[in-house]
């Protein structure tokens, strides 16, 4: 039945691709760091249009710190806390997990659900990390809906806190 109704936002919005729409992924990589003291990073995933309005998609913060106190550092995720993040109010059902540590870790029905809510036009999907006692890094990639399978697989590389984001079938 979701996949369904999934399908049908999809087609109604404009987002079109070859596969099913449940088949798209944006892969993060995470780096394994050698540093003294490792804290997982905070990520953020949003696709912002070109006037810079955030659809945000997924949030990764250490949700089980003590009456909440992860939220506080929420801040450092400097460009998704100005398009939007400081004013949503913590946990957003859905969009918020814990961090993750390095490897790569796929998002799919967040993205989907997401990318059903937009019109055709062009976009970018950006991915921030921050670490404590490390460092933060934006990654971008540039879309254009409706998205052609064509178009896929779309790649940026990272240098510190990420290694790459993938959208891929």
């Amino acid at each position: 039945m979701r996949l369904i109704i999934v399908g049908l936002l999809c087609l109604v919005s404009g987002f079109s691709i070859a596969a099913t729409p449940s088949q798209l992924k944006l892969t993060v990589t995470l780096p394994q760091l050698e540093v003294a003291e490792y804290h997982a990073p905070y990520v953020a995933v949003w696709i912002e249009d070109e006037k810079r309005q955030p659809t945000h998609v997924a949030l990764w913060y250490d949700v089980a710190m003590a009456n909440g106190e992860g939220q506080d550092w929420l801040k450092d995720l400097r460009q998704w806390w100005r398009r939007g993040g400081r004013g949503l109010s913590m946990p957003v059902d859905g969009l918020t997990g814990a961090t993750r540590g390095p490897g790569q870790h796929i998002i799919s029905t967040q993205l989907t659900d997401a990318l059903a809510t937009l019109a055709p036009g062009k976009y970018h999907l950006v991915v921030e990390a921050a670490r404590e006692v490390g460092g933060r890094e934006v990654l971008q990639l540039p879309l254009e809906l409706p998205l052609a399978a064509q178009q896929l697989p779309l790649e940026v590389t990272g240098q510190h806190e990420l290694s790459a984001i993938r959208l891929h079938f």
